[in-house]
């Protein structure tokens, strides 16, 4: 890195201005809180709002990242879906705890979930699997996910069988499907000005919700 964008980077600054998050105007629930925030990024029309990051931990307790797209969200957790043989699938196997992050970089807000992983019943995922484009269906199957492979070539070769063998109703893959987090917590961040941001954490205690204000 050149010395004249590290110190770009150490000069950039930002003042955070746009909203509050007071305990009394948020919701009790914090599901409900997520709601109203994930349905305002929505309507505020910022790039992919439905995009979160998934933390894992592996067994040799290294954490990694990665971007994946909520596909549900009710009472009993957060849903995804993925490879089960990728890295993190193989991660969450081991180790069945992760965290989620949602930033809406326009609204100037984070969201942070955390909690136990379950995969999702065969039927939810062979739903959801059956609401997919053909060619995302096709690629569920042509994807070694994580895995090296030579080049690009490999992926169009394998869509090109699997495309022949399935035609137009390609199977749930074995190794394909759904993932739920349950959340024991969750934590709100709205940025505020002079970096005194409002930090909102509910955590559960004897069944309910308890909500607290944490220093940003």
């Amino acid at each position: 890195m050149s010395s004249s964008t590290s110190q770009q980077i150490a000069d950039l600054r930002k003042s955070y201005e746009r909203a509050e998050l007071s305990e009394e105007a948020s919701q009790a629930d914090p599901l409900l809180q997520f709601d109203q925030w994930l349905a305002e990024a929505i309507k505020a029309q910022v790039p992919e709002p439905n995009a979160m990051t998934v933390a894992t931990v592996g067994g040799d307790l290294r954490p990694s990242t990665r971007i994946v797209l909520i596909k549900g969200y009710d009472q009993r957790g957060i849903v995804w879906y993925t490879n089960y043989d990728s890295r993190k699938g193989q991660e969450l196997a081991g180790n069945p705890f992760a965290a989620l992050q949602f930033h809406w970089v326009e609204l100037e807000r984070v969201v942070r979930i955390e909690g136990r992983v379950e995969k999702t019943s065969a039927e939810e995922s062979d739903a959801y699997f059956a609401s997919r484009p053909l060619d995302s269906r096709i690629g569920a199957w042509a994807s070694p996910q994580s895995q090296v492979i030579s080049g690009r070539g490999v992926l169009v070769a394998n869509a090109a069988k699997y495309s022949a063998q399935f035609l137009l109703s390609p199977p749930r893959p074995p190794h394909w499907g759904g993932y739920r987090l349950v959340p024991d917590e969750w934590q709100f961040w709205q940025g505020r000005k002079s970096r005194l941001h409002d930090r909102l954490r509910y955590t559960q205690r004897d069944g309910a919700w308890v909500r607290e204000r944490l220093a940003p």
